[in-house]
């Protein structure tokens, strides 16, 4: 049973991963570029729950919508604020400005949230579920943040192939400038999947923050990493791989912490990433692109 409930805890925190790594890989699948201050949106949305259920006196449910919503705003503004202007920048100038907003959310939260760290209470109402006459437990956290994944997953991957914003972000994704001629707006389309993204990171900062209820500027910064590791891990670019590379991060991290050890789990997550990209560069489900000259 420990195994078992070592995996299932695995799963869990792979779960998160995933949501994260989804806003990683649709905005570098489709604007081609990496966003890392998605981690600090993923702080953003934990504030917001937090001010919503303690300020506020909101549902739990309310509190998660209200954080959906001000991220979803905020991912926008970010994309039109800062990235839009470097749309045809070089691709280090993109990198250097994703940076700084990072750290001006992060600042920005400091001043803003004092005194840190903040204690944050779960927003899921179920309790633990026992198994096997009590042997097995798992916690009302865990079922929640797992059936979220699988829903969102299963939801984001209909828009995406069967929905008209959904072939327009394919075709953003294969060409931008065909897109245009064709009477895509790209513009929107990248701002639509940057408040998609966002909006996910808000989930993700709820679920992250009612599994480990610690919130200060800082909570999305591992976790952002670790989730952009994973959407390298499974393909960036391919959502079914950042599901994939999520959940297998997550076990990874959580049996490391079990059975090696608490301090070298970190170092081992980002080993199998490496020895998985030296095998396979385009990560587990990457597709590889053949440039024409």
């Amino acid at each position: 049973m420990t195994f078992l409930s070592y995996l299932i805890s695995g799963i869990s925190l792979g779960s998160i991963y995933a949501i994260i790594a989804l806003g990683y890989t649709m905005v570098y699948g489709i604007a081609k570029m990496l966003n890392f201050a998605h981690g600090d949106v993923i702080m953003v949305g934990g504030y917001m729950s937090f001010m919503a259920t303690t300020h506020f006196g909101w549902s739990p449910f309310s509190s998660v919508l209200f954080a959906m919503g001000v991220c979803t705003v905020l991912g926008i503004l970010i994309e039109q604020l800062a990235y839009k202007p470097l749309r045809s920048a070089p691709s280090l100038a993109v990198l250097i400005t994703a940076i700084g907003v990072s750290y001006f959310l992060q600042n920005a939260a400091l001043l803003i949230w004092t005194p840190n760290p903040k204690s944050f209470s779960s927003v899921v109402p179920f309790d633990s579920l026992r198994l096997f006459d009590g042997q097995l437990i798992i916690s009302g956290t865990t079922i929640v943040t797992i059936v979220a994944c699988a829903i969102i997953i299963v939801t984001l991957n209909t828009i995406v192939n069967k929905t008209k914003i959904g072939k327009a972000m394919r075709a953003v994704s294969e060409d931008k400038d065909v897109a245009q001629l064709m009477g895509i707006s790209v513009n929107k389309t990248i701002s639509v999947t940057f408040a998609i993204g966002s909006a996910l990171a808000a989930v993700a900062g709820v679920l992250l923050c009612s599994a480990y209820p610690i919130l200060m500027p800082t909570t999305g910064a591992m976790p952002g990493i670790k989730a952009f590791t994973a959407a390298v891990f499974g393909g960036i670019g391919s959502i079914p791989g950042a599901f994939l590379g999520g959940i297998l991060l997550g076990i990874i991290e959580i049996l490391g912490k079990a059975y090696i050890s608490t301090q070298l789990s970190d170092a081992i997550v980002f080993a199998v990433l490496i020895i998985i990209l030296l095998v396979k560069p385009t990560g587990l489900l990457g597709k590889k692109v053949l440039v024409k000259v």
